[in-house]
């Protein structure tokens, strides 16, 4: 007989609840799915059950559980890979640091931590990849790096040394315009910017240095004042490229108009 193929012989003993009792001629009893028995077998019937072993799906079967290992392996056994920072924006007094998005692999986020110096501190997230450092000595040299916190442990990032900008360096202004009476007079203003080397977004943002305005309405004017950066007008810019240093925003403040009965 072939060893992957035998054949066996039953009597039917009894029908119950979709199981088979079926008796062997050498009296052993055994349980067998009556579902799937000839139809019209009633108790008293004899039937002739072959098994055989199916080499070519045991191997198929084989095969992807192995595909399906290595697979697993592959996406598993990967580590968390170490941020990656860089400086994004530096003023006097603030430094703002951003990293590449994190690659986490199968592990999951629990935290991240800012360090200053060797030192944790807290600091004002402006996005998922971004934060801004503030409270900074100017003409100061910073070593910053983050770490964080996974399920799988903790990982650092490079480190990143800066300086804060001395008081004539007018490269980290970073400026946004909001209304003003003649659009016109925006002109000058990045003109200026240009000169001292500095920028300006289109949008507000935790980023921005001062939001230039001559009048005090708008979406944008709002935002910045939710963020508490300087609202200031034009003449603020222009000083500080007349005077080659940053100005005190308190001399340049846009007046709020007063409210109806004050």
């Amino acid at each position: 007989m072939n060893k992957n193929n035998s054949k066996f012989q039953f009597t039917v003993g009894k029908l119950d609840a979709g199981m088979a009792l079926l008796l062997s001629p050498d009296h052993h009893l055994i349980e067998f799915p009556a579902t799937i028995l000839p139809e019209g077998v009633t108790s008293g019937s004899i039937v002739n059950i072959t098994i055989n072993r199916d080499i070519e799906e045991e191997n198929r079967k084989k095969q992807e559980f192995m595909e399906l290992e290595e697979q697993i392996y592959k996406e598993f056994s990967k580590p968390p890979e170490n941020p990656v920072i860089k400086i994004y924006h530096v003023t006097q007094t603030w430094v703002a640091l951003e990293w590449e998005p994190l690659v986490l692999n199968s592990v999951e986020l629990k935290e991240i931590d800012i360090f200053k110096n060797g030192q944790r501190i807290q600091a004002r997230r402006l996005s998922d990849t971004k934060v801004k450092i503030s409270g900074l000595e100017m003409d100061t040299e910073y070593e910053f790096h983050i770490e964080i916190r996974t399920t799988g442990g903790r990982l650092k990032s490079n480190v990143e040394k800066v300086r804060t900008h001395t008081i004539d360096n007018l490269t980290g202004i970073r400026v946004c315009f909001g209304a003003f009476d003649n659009d016109d007079d925006i002109v000058p203003l990045i003109e200026a910017l240009h000169r001292m080397g500095a920028s300006f977004t289109d949008d507000v943002d935790g980023d921005n240095t001062h939001f230039i305005c001559s009048r005090t309405e708008g979406p944008k004017y709002v935002k910045a004042t939710q963020l508490n950066i300087p609202i200031v007008n034009g003449q603020w810019l222009l000083a500080c490229e007349k005077e080659g240093k940053i100005q005190p925003s308190s001399s340049y403040q846009v007046a709020q108009p007063a409210k109806i009965g004050e």
